[in-house]
């Protein structure tokens, strides 16, 4: 598939089938994503590939507003911004998501971007506990590196017709 039709096919998928993402796929999409370009060359985005079932269940959690696409995702890609390599780690970590979800749809797979940083738990709680901070103490992610999103993955439930 060619660049145009890749931008063509991209599109947003919620429901995910049962069929497992294969590793090698995860692992290229991550190869793909570090290719990404970043302010000064600071190469700011961390990846972490999670497949465990229990793990993307609890991360459909972080939210009660628009994680839900993790709980049927069969693998997801947590981008992750080294704030102390620039300042402009957030649009680092957005293009770096993009180049995720563009890779993904190249390899005939589906996704869906759920935001992580700058949201709450509870939409209604804006002043109670983060998003970023589920994530960081779920995952165990060390200090200086912040959650910015998570790229739900898998074989879309419904192939939308052409």
């Amino acid at each position: 598939m060619d660049f145009l039709e890749v931008i063509e096919k991209r599109h947003t998928v919620r429901r995910y089938s049962d069929r497992p993402v294969e590793k090698e796929l995860l692992d290229a999409i991550v190869r793909v994503a570090q290719t990404a370009p970043s302010s000064r060359n600071s190469k700011s985005s961390a990846f972490m590939i999670i497949e465990d079932r229990d793990t993307l269940d609890a991360l459909s959690q972080m939210r009660d507003y628009g994680a839900s696409p993790l709980k049927s995702a069969q693998a997801a890609i947590i981008v992750m911004g080294d704030e102390s390599k620039t300042d402009l780690w957030v649009d680092n970590c957005a293009i770096s998501a993009t180049f995720i979800q563009l890779a993904v749809t190249a390899m005939d797979l589906a996704s869906c971007w759920v935001h992580i940083n700058g949201r709450f738990c509870l939409k209604d709680e804006p002043d109670g506990r983060t998003s970023d901070d589920y994530v960081r103490e779920l995952l165990g992610i060390r200090e200086g590196l912040r959650p910015y999103c998570a790229v739900a993955i898998g074989y879309p439930e419904v192939v939308p017709a052409e």
